[in-house]
């Protein structure tokens, strides 16, 4: 066996080895099953919080409706009080008593925060809890579970999945077969900059793995809370009339209503109560002085969104192109040029269905590529539509096609639609060299769009209405928040932001 064969095998090896080790790992480390308790009203002389609870309901996965539990646990402790003026629950409300609140724990203290940055001192809606960003969403949602994981720690419930010995064993290992893989391709011949690539996609593969299963497990004591809560659980769920309750009645139920948020029974108020990135197309905004909700809706498919002067002259070009092209190629197609020769003309190139796809996806692809939207992905949708096996007969229609003088049906509809788009991003290029409208409102969402230099779109609230169309902000322009209020310079045809003035970040 040669050198770089041995380095390969002792790589392949030792990365079996690895992965054994790492599902031993996993057994050994797995939680116990839960002992349910018998069913009970008592919290026990000193209760865990709600959003400890939430970590132990969930198997110390995840903290699952752990800030929800909070704000009830909050409101019944007399710090929030949640009202509902109607009989809807998404419309109640959420205000801040001013009672102290000097020993609370880091994650009630966030969650505190985050309402009073809302609420402030009128009070807000319970759906304007949520985020407006995904990003900051995740960022505060991340750091909430990391301060309940940290008190669950603190009060012996909750441990790290792998010790710092295993852990660290796992992380230095898991470069081993790397090295074996990396060495084996030097002394086979190949570059050290190909060895070292062969090196790092098993350590990267490994090293993924392993941290998505750090994490928490139980202890001991943590498997006896975890199962007198599931006895809470059980007396909760046996109350019909407990889990469609809203969260105004907190103030019937105290306590019961966040443990019961926590232990996943009362679905409904946690639900309301999201933390969040929120609805896209809903969102609450107190801009112009009174909260209400403002529906948004983003203009995916209207042609021409976004797009500058030169843009839009590029795409009037692949329109025209499309309608001159489709017209020109009806016009001078004879029926002469399907005539098959040869003692098997079922294998003719010259097939009518061919020769008619030939030409459809040669005006598409020139017109995809003056419009800037050619891709590889366009070469393989061409590639299939012009596959031997999709023209088996020349019967019909296509063969139909070649005989008949002018357009076909098809074509001609396709002729005027195409017509008609030159003529509408013509317009739009006119209208784009008028002056710019202003608007001063709070931004609501940014939204990203699939291509990265595509515009995003922009939600601004001015404050007169409560539905808005989404602004299209350029890929390089600058990141405006949500929450600034802006003034911005707009072109309405397009719905571009051509420039962005902050009044308040």
């Amino acid at each position: 066996m040669t050198l770089d064969a041995q380095f390969h095998w002792g790589g392949a090896a030792l990365l079996a080895l690895w992965l054994a080790a790492f599902g031993l790992s996993l057994a050994a480390t797995r939680n116990g099953a839960v002992p349910t308790g018998p069913a009970t009203q008592e919290f026990g002389p000193e209760p865990e919080p709600p959003a400890v609870v939430a970590l132990l309901a969930n198997r110390w996965r995840s903290v699952d409706h752990a800030a929800a539990a909070t704000l009830l646990d909050l409101a019944a402790r007399g710090l929030l009080e949640l009202r509902q003026p109607a009989d809807d629950p998404a419309q109640s409300t959420v205000h801040l008593t001013g009672k102290d609140a000097a020993d609370l724990t880091p994650y009630e203290r966030r969650v505190l925060d985050r309402v009073t940055e809302r609420a402030g001192t009128s009070g807000a809606p319970i759906g304007a809890i949520a985020f407006r960003a995904e990003e900051r969403a995740k960022a505060w949602n991340g750091a909430l579970r990391q301060e309940i994981v940290a008190e669950a720690r603190l009060r012996g419930l909750s441990r790290s999945r792998f010790g710092p010995l295993l852990s660290g064993a796992l992380f230095l290992t898991a470069f081993g077969p790397g090295v074996l893989f990396a060495l084996g391709a030097v002394t086979g011949g190949h570059n050290v900059r190909g060895a070292v690539a062969v090196g790092i996609i098993p350590a990267a593969a490994l090293l993924y793995v392993l941290t998505r299963a750090l994490g928490e497990r139980a202890t001991p004591l943590g498997l006896e809370r975890a199962g007198h809560w599931a006895g809470v659980r059980a007396w909760l769920a046996a109350h019909e009339d407990f889990a469609p309750l809203p969260p105004a009645a907190v103030t019937v139920w105290d306590r019961y209503l966040g443990y019961g948020a926590a232990l996943g029974v009362t679905g409904r108020a946690a639900r309301l109560l999201g933390f969040d990135a929120g609805d896209k197309r809903r969102v609450w905004s107190s801009y112009g002085g009174a909260w209400r909700p403002v529906r948004i809706r983003y203009p995916r498919l209207r042609p021409g969104f976004g797009s500058t002067t030169p843009q839009l002259l590029q795409l009037a070009g692949a329109a025209a192109l499309v309608a001159v092209g489709l017209l020109l190629f009806a016009i001078v197609r004879q029926p002469d040029w399907a005539v098959t020769d040869g003692p098997d003309p079922s294998h003719s190139l010259r097939r009518p269905g061919l020769l008619l796809c030939l030409g459809w996806v040669f005006i598409g692809l020139l017109a995809l590529l003056l419009a800037g939207r050619f891709s590889r992905w366009t070469l393989f949708l061409a590639f299939l539509a012009l596959m031997p096996g999709n023209f088996a007969s020349s019967k019909g229609w296509m063969s139909d096609g070649m005989e008949r003088p002018g357009p076909l049906p098809g074509e001609t509809v396709a002729i005027a639609c195409f017509g008609v788009l030159t003529v509408y991003y013509l317009a739009l290029v006119v209208l784009e060299r008028r002056d710019p409208h202003t608007l001063t409102g709070e931004v609501l969402r940014m939204e990203p769009r699939k291509r990265e230099d595509a515009p995003r779109f922009l939600a601004l609230d001015t404050g007169d209405a409560d539905r808005t169309v989404a602004w299209a902000l350029p890929a390089g322009a600058p990141e405006v928040l949500p929450g600034s209020v802006v003034r911005l310079a707009v072109s309405p045809a397009t719905r571009v932001v051509r420039s962005a003035e902050f009044v308040t970040a």
